[in-house]
């Protein structure tokens, strides 16, 4: 049983409220394309400087590469979920921490073709303590969402939604995280409202291997030491000890 979440004061900005409330970590589902993830290798390069020392320069990020969505479908999940985790003061929010690419690689695995699920009815609807059993799959319901997204951003303003004023962004959201004067295909728009949201909220906290979580700064925001081999070192110590973040490509690379 979910433990109800603490109230956040007026005065805390959503990031902060979620960044506190612990549900972050504890939501986070770790999974996806791994395949495409591992390609990523994050050591540095290096090059002369005309003095002729030498300096690091970064390699791309392999992982930051579309796999399932349309550029047009990136762009507008990439603003939604900047408005669920904006940047801050507190931080960088879900644009710059590559959020969009975790939600991309996620929907293109077997979790989001629902790869290991009983997909075939009858769907019957379920009592308000067990909820209904999906009759579309994760990525279908998505990009049915966004969709329905885009069209009532042309309806009510007439351009695209990542084209608008954040409070618009936010109104519209809003209309879908209350079911409000929008259809979903396949779904409802609250459906597609709370996978978005659970999909944010992972990718700023997942392991950086999986596409999000860009450089651990989700992590380094929460002080969270990520996956460490061990903490037999600090076990024994009664004062706090801030550790490093490592990712899971890091062990990978040591061996």
């Amino acid at each position: 049983m979910s433990k109800e979440q603490p109230k956040a004061p007026e005065s805390q900005s959503r990031r902060q409220f979620l960044k506190y409330s612990g549900t972050a970590i504890g939501g986070a589902i770790v999974g996806g394309v791994i395949g495409g993830a591992i390609a990523a290798n994050r050591k540095n390069n290096t090059a002369k400087t005309p003095e002729g020392q030498t300096a690091e320069t970064p390699t791309k990020n392999y992982s930051q590469a579309l796999m399932y969505f349309t550029q047009d479908q990136f762009d507008t999940t990439e603003a939604a979920s900047e408005r669920i985790f904006p940047k801050d003061d507190l931080g960088p929010g879900a644009k710059e921490l590559g959020v969009a690419y975790f939600i991309d690689h996620q929907l293109a695995s077997q979790w989001g073709n629902n790869g290991k699920e009983y997909m075939i009815g009858p769907f019957i609807k379920g009592e308000p303590t067990q909820g209904n059993y999906p009759s579309i799959k994760r990525h279908d319901l998505f990009t049915h969402g966004l969709k329905a997204l885009q069209d009532t951003s042309q309806s009510k303003y007439q351009k695209a939604f990542q084209e608008l004023a954040p409070e618009q962004q936010d109104e519209l959201l809003g209309l879908f995280e209350k079911g409000e004067q929008v259809t979903v295909t396949g779904g409802t728009a609250q459906q597609f409202f709370n996978l978005l949201k659970n999909f944010t909220i992972e990718g700023v906290y997942s392991d950086p291997l999986y596409g999000g979580n860009k450089d651990m700064q989700g992590w380094k925001m929460r002080n969270y030491p990520g996956n460490q081999m061990s903490y037999t070192e600090i076990m024994a110590k009664d004062q706090f000890v801030k550790i490093e973040p490592a990712s899971l490509h890091d062990h990978m690379t040591a061996h």
